[in-house]
């Protein structure tokens, strides 16, 4: 069963559809004006702006080249006042990174973006990824709440019903996925198991060049 090739067909549609994805929200004035994109010629230079946003860790950093150029990601959405669902997505999400190993940080890049920025400083944020014993690999990013709006519908984590769309809760069940080297996107349920999300990552990661189904099993390229 060519289940890499399937995923990868449907990444491309992913992609194609992320592209026609289409911003709004006042606050804080996080970052100086500077060129929205990056320069380059990739599909995610030309779609993704080149926004400045801050870790849980305080530093700042430019959304494509530091955090997404070349490299497979994971982004999620999620605020630190969420109860219900949202400790069982970072719960996910913390096991997804433990079975990625050294992988995490070297390979893939894991992003959480608060929907609540208002609220979640870096400082916060810190505080957060602590109490989840968050590892090396996985940052927890704020900014300009305008900014993260646009990369929010840009990552594709709207509702066309603005009704639903107001509710934050719709936008953090999903993580989005993509290697960016070769323009390969698609999307996850957030409420997966961490070996079926690790097996989503390993079907973009080119460095891999098997997984099983449950993505416990994968040779990587040396």
């Amino acid at each position: 069963m060519n289940t890499r090739r399937n995923l990868l067909l449907g990444a491309g549609m992913a992609a194609a559809g992320l592209a026609a994805l289409g911003t709004g929200l006042a606050g804080r004035n996080w970052a100086a004006p500077e060129s929205e994109y990056a320069e380059g010629d990739s599909f995610g230079a030309r779609y993704f702006p080149n926004l400045t946003l801050y870790t849980h860790l305080g530093k700042r950093v430019k959304l494509y080249d530091d955090l997404m150029r070349d490299k497979v990601v994971a982004f999620n959405m999620m605020y630190t006042m969420c109860g219900g669902l949202c400790p069982t997505m970072t719960a996910n999400l913390r096991g997804t990174q433990k079975l990625l190993g050294d992988r995490a940080g070297r390979n893939v890049f894991m992003y959480s973006i608060t929907l609540q920025p208002e609220l979640d400083t870096p400082e916060i944020l810190r505080e957060y990824a602590e109490s989840h014993h968050v590892g090396p690999g996985w940052l927890f990013l704020t900014g300009d709440p305008a900014d993260l709006e646009k990369l929010r519908r840009k990552l594709g984590f709207f509702d066309p019903d603005p009704v639903v769309d107001a509710d934050r809760t719709t936008h953090i069940r999903m993580v989005r996925i993509g290697n960016d080297r070769y323009d390969q996107w698609t999307m996850a349920s957030a409420r997966s198991q961490p070996e079926q999300l690790v097996a989503v990552i390993n079907m973009v990661d080119r460095t891999v060049d098997f997984t099983s189904h449950d993505g416990k099993d994968a040779s990587l390229r040396v």
